[in-house]
């Protein structure tokens, strides 16, 4: 029996039997594979497992930031009997033989990198003599090609394994240097291209110093409109929350559910159930103001599409805080890790911001930042910045275009908001 293996990419081609003397990585399968299966296959923290059918196919990825040689080798044990499996891209391939409960290094081959960037490394099964195809725990790379700049997830401390499957979040910030200090009104709009809103995307559209406000991808058949509101107090439980420091709901829409949240801090969440459609651009409003007593109220509303109305997601009152909206901000992110290996992409436009008192003023500046997940040079498949005169964030998927951080970006308004605000539901 044969392991086949093969590599490739846009200007990849097969270096048969060569040998390189040049740095080793070891790239975990857990932090850097995915699997597309009808079966029980899955990537866990210690590589691929339960591999039985044919048709699962795995797929792991390098960023190399350099052409040159690629020397690939695999960590493989087969439980039982022998192994035939075809690693494949491009139809550049190369075979070995594996059998062994023992964990053993093959060597894959050698190929030529003549155009840097993200390699996909897929494998399929073509036949077994036992009840699964391999287990398999690592790659290790080498050659010309392969240096300490190339990217890939190094290793599970932090947790990051779950974190760099779900990918870079990106971030923009808002210039707020000329809205003034008593900010009450922010207004943003986001459109998603057609095609770009895989199971598990978050489309942040409004957020603030206590909270976020968006729209989110949450399953095949459910989309949702959510808001939240963090409590001064720093926990992930929602149950170790002091009373007089907990997240108060004031009013909740239609047919939104408003509950407790914890995990990534704790505090108050709404979230209303809503067939939002990748293409269409949607209405996103958010008011804050302090009450004067140390507590600040915000409330979140969204424009319907269908009945074109402004309705009411949620009104909390937040302890221990006297502010007005701060650090306006949105963001893109993938929530599911078993989606990180796809693209998510959304256009942010038409900001504007309004005080009690004034008129309404544009936010046409922005920077981009990433999360750590992007700044440990783990993953570097985020992008940021201005299309067509409108902002926009785009990760996940392993392109290869880049943002540049903390550049100051330039957009455009397009309408200034044409709110009754007075009439809208508190």
């Amino acid at each position: 029996m044969r392991l086949l293996i093969a590599i490739g990419f846009l200007g990849v081609t097969f270096i048969a039997n060569a040998q390189t003397n040049t740095q080793s990585l070891s790239v975990p399968l857990g932090g850097n594979s995915w699997v597309a299966s009808k079966g029980k296959e899955k990537v866990t923290n210690k590589g691929w497992q339960n591999w039985e059918q044919q048709d699962a196919v795995w797929s792991t990825y390098i960023k190399v930031q350099q052409k040159g040689t690629l020397q690939v080798n695999a960590l493989l044990s087969i439980p039982e009997g022998t192994s035939q499996v075809a690693f494949a891209i491009n139809g550049v391939s190369h075979t070995i033989q594996a059998t062994g409960v023992t964990e053993k290094l093959y060597e894959a081959g050698t190929w030529n990198i003549s155009t840097p960037g993200y390699i996909k490394i897929e494998a399929r099964g073509i036949s077994k003599t036992g009840s699964i195809y391999a287990n398999a725990k690592e790659l290790q790379v080498s050659g010309t090609a392969v240096d300490s700049n190339t990217v890939y997830v190094k290793n599970n401390e932090g947790n990051y394994f779950y974190w760099g499957r779900r990918g870079p979040s990106c971030h923009i910030n808002y210039d707020m240097s000329n809205a003034g200090n008593e900010t009450e009104w922010f207004y943003n709009e986001i459109t998603v291209p057609v095609g770009s809103d895989p199971v598990g995307s978050y489309f942040m559209a409004d957020g603030f110093g206590e909270g976020y406000f968006g729209m989110q991808v949450n399953s095949p058949t459910e989309r949702r409109v959510i808001f939240s509101v963090w409590s001064p107090f720093k926990t992930d439980n929602p149950k170790e929350i002091p009373a007089d420091q907990r997240i108060i709901l004031v009013k909740k829409g239609k047919d939104v559910v408003a509950e407790d949240f914890g995990n990534e801090g704790s505090g108050g969440h709404s979230h209303l159930v809503y067939n939002w459609k990748a293409g269409q651009s949607y209405k996103f409003l958010l008011h804050g103001k302090p009450l004067g007593n140390n507590t600040t109220n915000y409330a979140a509303y969204f424009f319907d599409n269908e009945t074109n109305k402004w309705i009411l997601i949620a009104s909390f009152t937040r302890p221990a805080t006297n502010t007005y909206l701060k650090r306006l901000h949105s963001f893109l992110e993938n929530f599911s890790p078993e989606m990180g290996n796809l693209t998510r992409k959304a256009f942010y436009h038409n900001q504007w911001v309004k005080s009690a008192s004034g008129d309404w003023t544009p936010l046409n500046k922005m920077t981009v930042t990433v999360d750590m997940t992007g700044r440990k040079k783990y993953r570097m498949d985020y992008d940021g910045g201005v299309e067509n005169g409108l902002f926009f964030l785009k990760n996940g998927g392993f392109f290869n275009e880049t943002a540049e951080l903390k550049k100051a970006y330039d957009g455009k308004s397009e309408q200034k908001p044409a709110i009754a605000l007075d009439e809208l539901d508190k």
